[in-house]
C-alpha cells in the first residue's frame, strides 16, 4: 500500500478518463491535459465513469509506478465532475483510497503551547 508522506504533492483529474489506458498513457494525460511532469514525485489521480474505480501514476524514484483499485461495495467519494485538477493532502488521498469521504480530512491546526503560571 501507498503511504504518502505529508509533504507529497496529490493531483486530482477531476473528469472521468478512458480506464483502458496504461501507465504510459496516463502519464501522456499528466502531461498534455494537467500541464505536469509525470516524474516529478507527484502523485496523479485518475477515476473512471463509475465511481468504484481509481487509478494512480507516480514516480518513486527509479521507475514510473500505477496503482489501481475497485471497490468491492460502494463508490469513492469524488469531487464535482468537470476540467480541471484539484489538490489533496496526503491524509485525503488515504480517506480516498479507503472508500471515505475525503472532504472530512483536514489538515491539523497548530495550538498554542499551554503558558506555565509562575
Amino acid at each position: 500500500m501507498i503511504g504518502p508522506s505529508g509533504a507529497v504533492r496529490v493531483m486530482v483529474a477531476t473528469k472521468p478518463v478512458d480506464f483502458r489506458k496504461g501507465m504510459e498513457g496516463l502519464a501522456t494525460l499528466v502531461r498534455e491535459s494537467m500541464r505536469a511532469d509525470p516524474f516529478s514525485g507527484a502523485v496523479y489521480v485518475f477515476r473512471a465513469k463509475r465511481a468504484d474505480r481509481i487509478k494512480l501514476v507516480f514516480w518513486d524514484g527509479t521507475g514510473l509506478c500505477l496503482f489501481t483499485k475497485r471497490l468491492e461495495d460502494g463508490i469513492f467519494r469524488w469531487p464535482k465532475v468537470e476540467d480541471g485538477v484539484m489538490r489533496l493532502s496526503a491524509a485525503q488521498l488515504s480517506a480516498l483510497l479507503e472508500g471515505l469521504d475525503w472532504r472530512l480530512v483536514h489538515e491539523m491546526r497548530e495550538t498554542p503551547a499551554p503558558t506555565q503560571a509562575g
